[in-house]
């Protein structure tokens, strides 16, 4: 045994330490740069939508956790370094002149307070870094709300899972990562200063040493009872069996009581280590930490499976009856299915033989059948409301109820709205793009269930009715009153934008045709008229002509950040928000109303689900949302965004969510009370999609009455496949679900006409009608659930959607209209197949649209097609198809007379039908053309095939040419030539 005097290690030149004090600081900069900088543009960004109580308490409580954790994990590496060094042998040993330690050891040595504090403050940081993200744990933890609902095993309140625990496992598992850390930085130290000897026979630790690291294995050991202890009640979302959610039977009965086992037994061993460590004998502590790692292996691991395996599975219905019973009952509190919000009708029989009267007297539901599908229409509203090439609408317009001329009906309704991309190549400038093209100008609206034909002009757009814009030149032009038409904040304005300025200075932006020089006026927006501003977003978009630019004057804003949800999305970052906005006029300006959520997936029991997964279906346009699992969801907040200025106000929708008052709590008078909103606003909330969805994918199983029942799953139902996509009829092909569809109707039980969201339903792997399901849009009943559970055995039957779609496409009359309609030019859209509660039985509606295969031309209604029952309308109209199925005068008489104007100018081909097949005559296949010359055919047969080529080559001209008159004219002549070949067929022609 030998020491060694530290060696003197050679000192650094004064130049040299300032080359290194420049280079650190350039590193620094460079690593917080970056962050700095958005953090300063996200606090100007807060300060405009006076929000900035958010974003502080946010800051604050990651500066706090930073501070905690690098503290925990750093202080405590720092304390056992010192430890370890304090009690180093004085006489270190060599191994020989060449000992590779020597070297490492004479440096620290010479670099003590360097190395004990530069590693423990590097490893804080690293772990502040890590630590400052669970900000949401925390703050929940030190705020959380009581549930008053209470688990059946533990009888602890839903907060207790929800709030306290996330939080204790949390500060567990930094404590294990303090632990370890320290342990392996202790180790390190007592090895390089010979506390640890790995030479010779096994090896030798020094007493120090031995009582340094048998505490802390200790130490780790008692803590390791502690997450023992907290296991048990992390088994109420054990996912063990594949069914359900929630503690099983072999949880309860062979895991519980293993943990509490365990947990004795880390607290004996922990002991052990203590006592090794008093005694300085390794062998005991070895001895328990070997005895721990078998229990847990025998106890927690073999015991469970065997209990599963020979007790559980064999009597399966029996033993996890308890358990399926708790986890339908916390699903069902958890996402809000209780029989409070649920009306479950199961004497819905379903009329399958009704009158033309009944029909007649459905007034609630068959003059609103809405005829128009939003997810079609975008090409049509572009093209005909558009305007100039800057303007656009998103892929999938929106569904809204106005009551107009004192007319109360659903519209779809889109806001006009600034597009950028859609400038051509000699606009692109810098400029264009963010100084003068700033914001759309116009709220689109156009009455979804009439075919209005009598309009002034003597024109329809291809069978829909013309949609109307109220801008900043005709407010009232939709007849809704808008007052602030202009749009700067919109699903389209994905780019920043440079408003206001002084007149004369800056460039103007883009109005109306004949007004260039209109400057922003409104409260949206971050000065950016001062040369520091300018500086900082010039770097943040990497941008010179932000910093250069003479037309950025006095008085000028920059806005970003300026799509609603995601404006939404980051004033309330606890909030899951719908990815669908869509847009009102509520006291005449335009207003996104977005949805958000508060989800959890820690409540007790609550059947887990992958919110990505249950809100997937066939529609498009609009973002999916991510694969969170989540067991937890409200509808806790409805959201409103100001087109003109961007003003975001949050408003409490549930006022019985905990975890909402929690939030509020957070960030106190950021959520305005529920009593805040407005009646008008309250008259355009639409119960969301995305939550309805969830809904909709658990009623699917939740619906059944006892555990017996559930585990058998052959009462479960299916969402249907959305028939309407290719290969949707297809039950062997994996086609996305049918989305749910928004209507203005009144189903069974409600006393008058209401905005809702439906759905069908189908039995497990089976394609007849099992159930319909609507939840009510309305002030007074926002939120009810109504549910229509029909027979599902025996003869009463009802065809199901992709049914129903299959007779559409069978039937000889729309095969016909297929051929005339369908060619090399056009294409066949099926819209949104509807289904609708009709004088006690289901009718089902679905719009046919044709649309060319050319640029710039839009889809066309051609066709309504309506089934009852295995009856089936095909026509142009929804009057006459009607009167197909249920007789002569119904549809006039249900749809009232704003359908039938008979002018003729209606975009869409009327009696194009061929008359049915003759016996023994087949049908022509979808793309077979009729009868050619030379063929057996009558001359006035073959006169009217010519006209009608003729009429559709018309038709395609007058489209590209987008001369819409005579595009109406070429409709009429085609609807006329159609009628005279149906005519010379059935005279034997």
């Amino acid at each position: 045994m030998a020491t060694r005097p530290p060696a003197s290690l050679p000192k650094l030149s004064r130049r040299a330490r300032v080359l290194l004090a420049v280079a650190a600081a350039v590193v620094l900069l460079l690593l917080l740069g970056a962050r700095l900088l958005d953090t300063y543009v996200d606090w100007l960004w807060f300060g405009e939508v006076d929000a900035r109580g958010v974003f502080s308490t946010i800051l604050f409580t990651r500066i706090a956790l930073f501070v905690t954790t690098g503290a925990l994990v750093g202080g405590l590496l720092g304390l056992n370094l010192w430890l370890a060094y304090r009690s180093r042998p004085i006489f270190v040993p060599v191994s020989g002149t060449e000992d590779p330690l020597a070297r490492y050891r004479t440096l620290v040595s010479a670099r003590a307070k360097l190395f004990g504090i530069g590693i423990p403050v590097l490893v804080g940081l690293i772990a502040g870094a890590s630590g400052q993200a669970n900000w949401r744990v925390v703050q929940l933890f030190m705020n959380g709300s009581e549930f008053g609902w209470t688990d059946p095993v533990f009888n602890m309140d839903a907060s207790f899972y929800t709030f306290s625990l996330p939080f204790y496992g949390w500060l567990l598992g930094w404590l294990f990562v303090a632990l370890v850390v320290s342990f392996l930085g202790a180790a390190a130290t007592h090895y390089l200063f010979g506390g640890i000897r790995l030479a010779g026979r096994g090896g030798q630790i020094s007493g120090p040493a031995k009582v340094h690291l048998l505490v802390l294995v200790g130490v780790f050991v008692l803590f390791k009872a502690a997450e023992y202890f907290l296991a048990r009640y992390e088994l109420l979302w054990s996912n063990r069996n594949d069914l359900f959610t929630g503690a099983s039977y072999t949880d309860l009965n062979a895991v519980l009581p293993a943990q509490l086992i365990l947990l004795i037994i880390s607290v004996l061993i922990a002991i052990t280590f203590f006592a090794g460590a008093f005694l300085r004998n390794i062998q005991l502590p070895a001895i328990g930490l070997v005895l721990l790692l078998l229990s847990g292996l025998v106890l927690g691991v073999a015991w469970p499976a065997v209990l599963e395996q020979f007790s559980v599975r064999p009597n399966a219905n029996e033993k996890e009856a308890a358990s399926i019973e708790h986890n339908m009952a916390a699903t069902k509190h958890a996402f809000n299915l209780d029989e409070e919000v649920m009306n479950v009708k199961n004497n819905y029989t379903g009329n399958s033989d009704p009158t033309s009267e009944e029909v007649r007297n459905d007034t609630g539901t068959v003059p609103n059948i809405r005829l128009l599908d939003p997810n079609v229409l975008s090409p049509t509203f572009t093209q005909r409301v558009g305007r100039e090439n800057f303007y656009g609408f998103p892929e999938k317009l929106d569904i809204d109820r106005y009551e107009v001329d004192g007319e109360k009906q659903a519209y779809v309704v889109a806001a006009k709205e600034i597009n950028t991309d859609g400038l051509a190549e000699n606009q692109r400038t810098w400029v264009n793009r963010h100084l003068v093209y700033t914001h759309g100008n116009g709220f689109v609206a156009a009455p979804a269930n009439t075919i209005d034909r009598a309009l002034e002009d003597g024109n329809s757009d291809g069978g829909y009715p013309l949609a109307r814009t109220s801008d900043t030149q005709d407010p009232d032009g939709s007849g809704i009153q808008v007052d602030q038409p202009r749009i700067y904040f919109g699903q389209l304005a994905t780019d920043y934008a440079i408003v206001g300025g002084t007149q004369g200075e800056a460039p103007g932006e883009y109005d109306t045709a004949n007004d260039r020089t209109y400057l922003y006026d409104g409260a949206g927006g971050v000065p950016i008229d001062n040369m520091f501003n300018r500086a900082v977003f010039a770097a943040q978009y990497g941008e010179r002509n932000i910093l250069f630019s003479e037309q950025i004057s006095d008085g000028a804003k920059i806005m970003y950040n300026r799509d609603p949800a995601d404006r939404v999305e980051k004033v309330a970052p606890w909030l899951t928000v719908d990815e669908d906005p869509y847009p009102a006029v509520i006291d005449g300006k335009i207003k996104w109303i977005v949805d958000g959520y508060t989800t959890l997936n820690n409540f007790p029991y609550a059947q887990r689900t992958s919110l990505g997964d249950a809100t997937e279906d066939s529609l498009t346009g609009v973002p999916r949302q991510q694969d969170n699992q989540i067991n937890y969801i409200r509808n806790s907040v409805k959201a409103t965004v100001d087109a003109f200025d961007g003003t975001v106000e949050l408003y409490e929708m549930d006022q019985q969510d905990p975890v909402l008052d929690t939030w509020m709590d957070i960030f106190p008078g950021k959520v305005q009370p529920h009593s805040e909103i407005s009646d008008e606003l309250r008259e355009h909330f639409r119960y969301p999609n995305d939550i309805f969805k969830v809904q909709r994918e658990l009623l699917t199983k939740y619906h059944v009455s006892n555990a017996q029942e559930f585990y058998s799953t052959q009462t479960f139902w299916n969402v249907p496949q959305d028939p309407t996509e290719e290969g949707g009829t297809d039950p062997t092909r994996n086609v996305a679900n049918q989305p749910p569809y928004y209507l203005y109707a009144q189903a069974p039980g409600q006393n008058r006409p209401q905005f809702q969201l439906t759905s069908a339903l189908t039995p497990l792997e089976r394609q007849y009608l099992a159930a319909w399901m609507t939840v009510s849009s309305h002030p007074d009943n926002y939120g009810e659930m109504t549910v229509l559970k029909l027979p599902t055995s025996g003869g009463q039957q009802l065809e199901g959607p992709i049914q129903v779609q299959n007779a559409f496409q069978s039937n000889p009359k729309f095969t016909q209209d297929r051929t005339l309609l369908g060619n090399e030019s056009v294409n066949i859209i099926y819209g949104n197949l509807l289904t609708l509660p009709v004088a006690g039985g289901f009718l089902y509606v679905e719009p046919v649209y044709i649309q060319q295969r050319q640029d710039q031309s839009y889809p066309q209604l051609a066709r309504v097609l309506v089934s009852f029952d295995g009856r089936i309308g095909v026509a142009s109209t929804l009057s006459e198809s009607l009167d197909q199925v249920f007789g002569e005068g119904t549809g006039e008489a249900a749809t009232g007379p704003a359908e039938d104007t008979g002018d003729g100018s209606e975009g869409s081909p009327d009696e194009q039908q061929q008359a049915p097949p003759e016996d023994g005559e087949q049908p022509p296949e979808q793309g077979q053309q009729p009868p050619q010359d030379g063929q057996s055919q009558s001359p006035e047969a073959a006169q009217a095939v010519a006209d009608i080529q003729a009429a559709l080559e018309k038709l395609r001209q007058a489209q590209q040419n987008g001369d819409f008159n005579a595009q109406g004219e070429a409709l009429q002549e085609l609807d006329e030539a159609a009628r005279r070949y149906e005519q010379a067929q059935n005279s034997g022609g």
